[in-house]
């Protein structure tokens, strides 16, 4: 599927600590002055800071999308018998991926995997979403840095591991470095996506703002806690192009009717058009109102861009996403309430 690029989602968002936040460095430093547990840092805008990694907050929301799944669609980490039904397996167990190859039986190395788009349907729907051993990943986020604006606040702290037999220290005191203010900013990426797709990486963002799952260390111990800021969305439509205000796809002489939000299947229609199954009539029945689509750059593609946090911002855009995921989980999607 990645061989096509039909829409494209990209949110600008601001991660702000709630509380203290760790992200550790993989290694003590050797500067005797410093924490035994130091912030990641790395170099930005002229100079040394800390930072947030894409791959740790790739990893959070990640599990956390996995357990919506879980709760809502298929409990186990096997594989349905239902297609229809959504799951969620465990990618940390590659030795589970059978269902990838034509002969999951043979010896390694003389496995045969299946065809790219047999892969992309008989894969979880988090899977289909993060990537997995077979196939690439059409989420992506980048590392968050410190917004200038705003100082960033980091102080040190100290603490002791107690053995849970003994109610003795087991390990200790040791001292630790957490961050208490300041704004990250970041973006995330959604290449060829689903509406249902979208809605689902909206529900995590609202569950990671409202504090139902942290980033990094010590979580269970009130680390981690985070608030999030909006910027904008912008939706983007390489396939199209916008004449006197309206959308046309490429080699259509028929605009759009209204303007619409889109998923990857609209596209994809025709013999063998959608050889991965995407979901088709993936629209919603609502216009996007008070989003006037505009030229991308070079005037070649139309993008839909929501502002801020308000009514008409990104919250906009992820109801809408949201609907289709709801729309999902009601046509089988769902295990039925017993």
């Amino acid at each position: 599927m990645h061989k096509r690029f039909v829409n494209h989602c990209t949110l600008d968002l601001t991660i702000i600590p709630d509380g203290p936040i760790l992200i550790k460095s993989g290694r003590e430093g050797a500067d005797p002055t410093k924490p035994q547990m130091e912030f990641v840092e790395t170099f930005h805008a002229g100079g040394r800071t800390i930072y947030l990694p894409g791959s740790s907050l790739k990893g959070a929301i990640r599990a956390h999308a996995e357990r919506i799944v879980r709760t809502v669609g298929h409990p186990e980490y096997e594989k349905p018998s239902d297609s229809k039904l959504i799951w969620a397996n465990n990618p940390l167990d590659t030795d589970k991926y059978d269902y990838l190859y034509e002969n999951p039986q043979a010896e390694q190395g003389v496995k045969k995997k299946l065809s790219a788009p047999r892969i992309y349907k008989e894969s979880s729907f988090t899977d289909q979403i993060f990537g997995n051993i077979a196939i690439a990943s059409r989420f992506r986020i980048q590392d968050a840095y410190p917004d200038t604006s705003v100082p960033v606040k980091i102080e040190e702290r100290n603490g002791v591991a107690i053995d849970r037999v003994f109610g003795s220290v087991a390990h200790g005191p040791f001292d630790y470095q957490v961050c208490t203010s300041g704004a990250f900013k970041t973006k995330i990426h959604l290449k060829n996506f689903s509406l249902a797709q979208l809605g689902l990486i909206a529900l995590v963002l609202r569950d990671l703002d409202a504090g139902w799952f942290g980033i990094g260390f010590a979580k269970s111990r009130g680390l981690g806690i985070v608030r999030l800021e909006y910027n904008s969305a912008i939706v983007q439509y390489p396939g199209c192009i916008l004449r006197d205000k309206q959308i046309y796809s490429f080699g259509s002489s028929t605009p759009w009717d209204k303007v619409y939000l889109l998923g990857a299947g609209e596209f994809l229609r025709g013999d063998n058009g959608n050889p991965y199954n995407f979901p088709i009539n993936d629209q919603e029945k609502q216009e996007v109102k008070d989003i006037s689509p505009t030229a991308m750059d070079f005037n070649f593609g139309v993008q839909l861009r929501w502002e801020g946090d308000g009514k008409n911002g990104v919250p906009d855009l992820f109801t809408k996403a949201v609907a289709a995921w709801s729309k999902l989980l009601q046509t089988g999607g769902a295990v039925c309430a017993s």
